[in-house]
């Protein structure tokens, strides 16, 4: 039997910092907005840049590690599905739709001394420095340090 498919990874910038809000049931939802660089060279021999924008969700225990450890700017792997939803617009009554990647795995690709240079910081910055998540959790283990030339695609 054939079997489908919806898969997306990613590798970008945060546009802004995350939004988290919760849902009326409680569960913690945080967006954002990822830009994806591509460069190529046209016919002519330009070279040619062209940035795609992503519209990102992220929900539960993830949600809050995004919000509390990404800012803007920061460097991000993430891997997800593809959702579009679709609602009535209140003012021209017309059906809106909105595309978006609801990610279920995020890995931080700066490196600390990119993470502290971006907070004014001259510190590589450490765990014990880093926000303490709400009691009665366990802190997340920070992503290990690596580099493009770790990455293996």
């Amino acid at each position: 039997m054939a079997r489908d498919l919806n898969k997306v990874m990613l590798i970008g910038r945060l546009g802004a910092d995350p939004e988290m809000r919760y849902t009326p049931s409680g569960s913690p939802v945080t967006s954002f907005r990822l830009a994806v660089g591509r460069q190529w060279r046209d016919g002519g021999g330009e070279n040619r840049d062209e940035t795609e924008w992503f519209n990102i969700v992220v929900w539960n225990k993830l949600a809050e590690i995004c919000n509390q450890y990404l800012t803007k700017g920061t460097r991000v792997y993430l891997e997800g599905r593809l959702q579009t939803r679709s609602w009535e617009d209140q003012q021209s009554g017309q059906t809106r739709y909105r595309t978006e990647v609801i990610v279920s795995d995020m890995i931080m690709l700066d490196g600390r001394e990119g993470r502290s240079a971006r907070e004014g910081d001259d510190h590589p910055t450490s765990p014990r420095d880093l926000p303490r998540p709400p009691r009665g959790g366990q802190p997340p283990t920070p992503p290990p340090d690596i580099g493009d030339e770790d990455i293996p695609f």
